[in-house]
């Protein structure tokens, strides 16, 4: 019995040592091709870094070259420098052929980096498109060098083509659509599904104020304000919502005023739209100005909304220290058209030359140059 133990010990302890044999021997060939590939690995790593980084220092030669400011370039869009194939050189040479100069675009590149990265034959296309639209080339670069993300910021051209097929459907005239792009160029990047999206609730709009052609009404809208269709329906909703709850506006009369003056303000921020009326208001009231008489001044010069709580509060205190009264104001609002500058400088000029401001007209102001200086030159003749 002892001897049949001590045989299965044996047997035991053999096996166990030839497991861990085994095992030690199959652990030390992992251990020895993880080795024995690692310096492999690296050596690849070693050179793909290095290809890259001479691929890098080319690109930035390049821009540096074409004039461009390489921290405006990385603080906008940091990604392009990462990229694997940058077209500087074929866009450089494109745009030369449209008559840009290396200045305006060292600026375009600065500004839109992701410039780079298109294809000369996405480019060609992409501005045959514009052609269609705009009367030369020359007018495409001015655009492109106020705002190069508008034509840069995508190359769907296949739904630029799209839109422009629409918006030509919705009765939108050339002349329209040149102010479309020059003015909200972005309008062409959005989907189409965006476009008609906009147009369909300006046409149900316009046909719930009682318009009788929702195509005319649309075209009337764009035309006064062509940033209209970059905005969401929400906004212009919430827009129109505001000025016929604050001025107590019937269908009739807000239909006139947004086919009107009132066209700009449907685009502007909301919370914008209530804070800078509030202020007007408060500001107007404290003077002595009735409800009324508020109501009366924004209506007669909606452009009053775009201004800043204090940048109109500055201009009210300037023309009360002028000598200007409440109700001079209302009844001319275009002065506050003028910078707080002008205002002063025209104030202190005036006052010189012995004209009062408190029982004279106030529109002189917000006169341009020209003209102010031949009243003033009379006036101190």
């Amino acid at each position: 019995m002892i001897m049949a133990s001590r045989n299965i010990w044996c047997v035991r302890r053999n096996f166990l040592f030839d497991l861990r044999g085994w095992m030690l021997q199959y652990s030390a060939e992992v251990f020895l091709k993880l080795i024995s590939f690692r310096p492999f690995s690296v050596k690849c790593d070693s050179k793909d870094k290095e290809s890259l980084e001479e691929e890098r220092e080319d690109l930035l030669s390049n821009l540096v070259t074409m004039g461009v400011d390489i921290d405006m370039a990385r603080r906008r869009q940091p990604g392009v420098f990462n990229k694997a194939v940058t077209n500087e050189q074929e866009l450089k040479i494109f745009l030369l052929s449209k008559g840009a100069s290396d200045k305006v675009i060292g600026s375009i590149i600065s500004r839109y980096p992701r410039a780079i990265t298109r294809t000369p034959e996405s480019l060609s296309k992409r501005w045959d498109l514009w052609r269609k639209i705009m009367a030369s080339d020359l007018e495409i670069v001015n655009i492109l060098e106020r705002s190069p993300e508008s034509f840069f910021r995508s190359n769907n051209n296949l739904n630029l083509e799209n839109n422009i097929k629409f918006l030509c459907s919705v009765g939108l005239t050339h002349k329209c659509l040149c102010r479309l792009l020059t003015n909200a160029p972005r309008t062409f990047s959005n989907s189409l599904n965006l476009n008609k999206q906009m147009v369909e609730f300006l046409q149900e709009t316009g046909m719930s104020l009682g318009h009788n052609d929702p195509r005319d009404f649309v075209r009337k809208i764009i035309s006064k304000n062509p940033s209209i269709l970059i905005q969401s329906t929400k906004r212009v909703k919430t827009n129109l919502e505001f000025l016929q709850s604050t001025f107590n506006l019937n269908k009739e009369d807000l239909l006139l005023l947004i086919c009107g003056p009132g066209a700009r303000i449907l685009d502007l921020s909301n919370d914008c739209t209530k804070k800078n009326y509030t202020n007007i208001r408060e500001r107007l009231l404290s003077l002595g100005c009735s409800e009324e008489e508020v109501q009366r001044f924004v209506l007669s010069y909606l452009n009053m909304v775009f201004l800043s709580e204090k940048k109109f509060n500055d201009k009210i205190d300037c023309l009360i220290e002028g000598k200007v009264s409440a109700s001079q104001i209302i009844e001319n609002p275009r002065i506050l058209d003028s910078s707080i500058n002008t205002l002063k400088t025209r104030i202190r000029e005036l006052s010189h030359a012995g004209y009062d401001l408190s029982t004279s007209s106030i529109a002189l102001l917000s006169w341009s140059q020209r003209r102010y200086e031949a009243k003033l030159k009379r006036l101190c003749g």
